[in-house]
């Protein structure tokens, strides 16, 4: 079988020779860049076109950097225990991905947000770019694929929750069907029992070599 393009990208920008070298360089440069700033074309295609991109008028990419760690908290000036303080181990509700798509909804208010994708990350900053459409632009108009976007239902959609991001943010990506469920969960530990990967010292694998569980 012959083998896309889209393979090639994705083999190369998970190799570790790419992400020490060009990779590398590129964050250096995207620091002394503003937040958020507007590409001529997406530095991930293979995973822009799996989330809808096309190479047509009406689509923009947008790159925002979006600071890593947890909550930057005021630190109480009265008395409590360093644990009690509330300062530390504290992250935002949301996702990062949710959080850039909001940010570049509200740099581009006339666009709406079709999907993200994770670029990259250095020591203090997450990457991330933004698929946007604009839905008031003809040739979206006229394309069946996308022109769902121009129905008041699906207008600020990033700040309604109903991206992919949001929805994974909210919690709506739990399983309706079997995973999730019990038997998943014994099937998965089984398949990694097989390809040993399971450390078969724990406490329940033990437990089956006896016809009477201990102490019960």
């Amino acid at each position: 079988m012959t083998l896309s393009v889209y393979h090639y990208i994705e083999n190369t920008w998970n190799s570790e020779e790419w992400k020490k070298g060009l990779l590398r360089q590129r964050f250096i440069e995207w620091r002394r860049e503003p937040s958020i700033v507007r590409l001529a074309k997406p530095t991930r295609l293979n995973r822009a076109r799996s989330l809808g991109y096309k190479a047509k008028q009406g689509f923009v990419i947008v790159r925002v950097r979006v600071r890593r760690g947890g909550l930057n908290k005021p630190r109480p000036n009265k008395g409590r225990r360093p644990k009690r303080m509330g300062v530390y181990g504290y992250g935002p509700a949301k996702g990062y991905k949710w959080i850039a798509e909001e940010r570049a909804a509200r740099k581009y208010p006339n666009l709406e947000v079709l999907g993200s994708y994770y670029v990259g990350e250095d020591g203090l900053y997450k990457y991330y770019e933004i698929i946007m459409v604009d839905p008031s632009h003809p040739v979206i108009k006229n394309d069946p694929k996308y022109k769902w976007l121009q129905d008041p239902s699906n207008r600020n959609r990033v700040f309604r929750g109903l991206t992919s991001a949001s929805k994974k943010a909210r919690g709506l990506r739990k399983s309706k069907g079997l995973k999730g469920t019990v038997k998943h969960k014994w099937s998965r530990k089984q398949k990694e029992r097989e390809e040993k990967k399971r450390h078969e010292a724990s406490k329940y694998y033990r437990l089956q070599r006896y016809d009477k569980i201990p102490g019960k």
